[in-house]
């Protein structure tokens, strides 16, 4: 049951956040933009397959099944990443780890497509999964879970999940870490947006947050399912 999560952040137990924490760093507005156009022409593709009728396996593939849910969540990628930082305190470069991720899985499994069913529930485990590997103070799946909408017994599903569709390549290399940085940074470029993506790895504390359902909330790279 992928949750709601924008409209009803006063119910989150926080304390105050310090300016550079209610900062947008920049490499989420870039991953954001990335993936909603990559999720727009995945779900045009699937959506020209099946004659507009439904979401046919025979186009979006098997291999991403346990990502989908029912029906895409009303909140943006770019809202959704922003709770995820907010709440989460992960470094910015967890997000570049958990986009390499995403990608490592599109490129293993070409046949399963990230479409706007399955993007949100990626990013969620792709980047705690990325957070555990990088940052010195992360928190446990339970409160992933309740910052990501789901329970707790399926992010530690869909966690195992990616773990085998990687077969647990979950290293990143600087050298790889860096030339997914500058691939950002050309989609971007190519697209008249000039920006950097963040390189700063930063240890971060570790608060309380109250669960949000994500699907009925309310919002406040090439074709073919690869994304460089």
């Amino acid at each position: 049951m992928l949750a709601a999560a924008a409209a009803d952040d006063t119910h989150l137990r926080r304390l105050e956040p310090s300016p550079a924490e209610t900062a947008t760093p920049r490499v989420l507005t870039i991953i954001a933009f990335v993936l909603d156009r990559l999720v727009a022409r995945n779900d045009r593709l699937v959506e020209q397959s099946d004659g507009g009728v439904g979401w046919g396996s025979s186009r979006v593939g098997t291999s991403l099944n346990t990502f989908h849910g029912v029906r895409a969540p009303s909140i943006r990628i770019g809202k959704y990443l922003e709770r995820i930082y907010k709440y989460t305190d992960c470094s910015p470069s967890c997000f570049v780890v958990g986009y390499v991720y995403i990608d490592r899985l599109v490129h293993k499994h070409p046949n399963s497509l990230v479409v706007s069913l399955n993007v949100h529930r990626l990013l969620v485990t792709s980047i705690m999964v990325a957070s555990k590997m990088l940052d010195d103070v992360h928190f446990n799946n339970a409160f992933y879970a309740r910052v990501g909408g789901v329970s707790n017994s399926e992010l530690n599903r869909l966690e195992l999940e990616l773990l085998f569709l990687l077969d647990f390549g979950v290293t990143v290399s600087s050298r790889v870490f860096e030339s997914y940085c500058m691939h950002l940074e050309k989609e971007m470029l190519r697209n008249g947006m000039a920006q950097k993506v963040e390189r700063v790895l930063t240890p971060n504390g570790v608060e309380d947050v109250t669960e949000m359902p994500l699907e009925d909330a309310q919002s406040s790279s090439p074709s073919n399912g690869t994304m460089s």
